[in-house]
């Protein structure tokens, strides 16, 4: 299986073989098919941006699921962003604050600065803005440029946080 998922991604980068999509695809398949996480994803991954495949974002929805249900952090995170958009789903913010927080609990940066963003508007999710700081912090820690800075301006209006100019000054 694993030599599998290994195939798709050399022809998906063109490493030692013509590139081509469509080969990709189909080894990933294989790996997908028999429950490999990294190809289920990666299968979601080509129907999301129509390599290899037409685009399809229902069925990339559903591969996203498959490799998130197994912990795959990435998957998690992705079917994150297909609910809170409404991609190849009905729009669902408390699903995707759910998988957010999924892929989150496995440092996966951009989750916690999404996080961040929905504790600030209130999508799907009470708005608290000290909430909001924390899931900036723990991204800006992690080098999320947007988070720092989100956050930076957080502590420039006093929101969640004592205001501080310096404060600001260091996430800007």
């Amino acid at each position: 299986v694993q030599a599998q998922l290994n195939l798709g991604c050399m022809y998906s980068y063109g490493i030692d073989v013509t590139q081509s999509d469509s080969n990709a695809f189909k080894w990933f398949s294989k790996a997908a098919h028999q429950g490999l996480a990294d190809a289920q994803f990666n299968i979601g991954v080509m129907y999301s941006n129509g390599e290899g495949v037409k685009k399809n974002d229902v069925k990339a929805v559903e591969w996203y699921r498959k490799a998130a249900i197994q912990g795959l952090a990435v998957a998690q995170y992705e079917l994150a962003v297909m609910y809170f958009d409404g991609q190849g789903v009905a729009q669902d913010y408390s699903q995707a604050l759910a998988w957010f927080n999924q892929a989150a609990k496995q440092d996966h940066v951009a989750a916690k600065a999404l996080l961040g963003n929905m504790y600030v508007s209130g999508q799907g999710v009470t708005q608290d803005y000290s909430q909001a700081v924390e899931w900036y912090q723990q991204a800006a820690n992690q080098g999320d440029a947007v988070a720092q800075n989100n956050l930076g301006y957080l502590y420039q209006i006093g929101q969640g946080v004592t205001q501080s100019h310096s404060d600001a000054l260091k996430w800007y």
